[in-house]
């Protein structure tokens, strides 16, 4: 569900910093590896760092070799919305935080098996809560 409603532009302002607001409230893009979970591979999932909604699992998650984290599928169907994004000269797919609408990336046709996309997420649109250990 989006419910970008509750989530009005000073709150977003007060909760991101200037560069997070670009990315998540403007649509802009980090520079290619350059994003702090790019590199990336602990156990746990990929939160949206404006509202904190599960997005990705890093059991989806590749080195898809675009600069840029890359997964294979969201967490849930439901989690991110699909958008046309006929920006900069080309048709692409913009991909957005279902709940809060901020921008997180592109998904492209071109990723692995067993979907073959390959959901192109900014670093800065990003957060990461680590999987509990199992107690023994």
């Amino acid at each position: 569900m989006n419910d970008t409603a509750a989530y009005d532009d000073a709150q977003m302002r007060a909760r991101l910093t200037p560069e997070q607001y670009a990315v998540c409230r403007c649509s802009a893009t980090e520079a290619p590896f350059s994003g702090r979970w790019y590199r990336h591979h602990a156990d746990g999932t990929y939160l949206c760092v404006a509202c904190r909604a599960p997005l990705f699992d890093s059991a989806a998650k590749y080195d898809s070799g675009s600069g840029w984290p890359s997964f294979w599928q969201p967490v849930a169907a439901g989690a991110v919305s699909e958008h046309e994004d006929a920006s900069l000269g080309m048709r692409r797919i913009e991909v957005r935080c279902a709940r809060c609408g901020s921008h997180l990336g592109h998904v492209f046709p071109d990723g692995p098996r067993p979907t073959g996309l390959r959901y192109c997420i900014n670093s800065l649109a990003l957060d990461f809560a680590p999987r509990a250990v199992a107690a023994r």
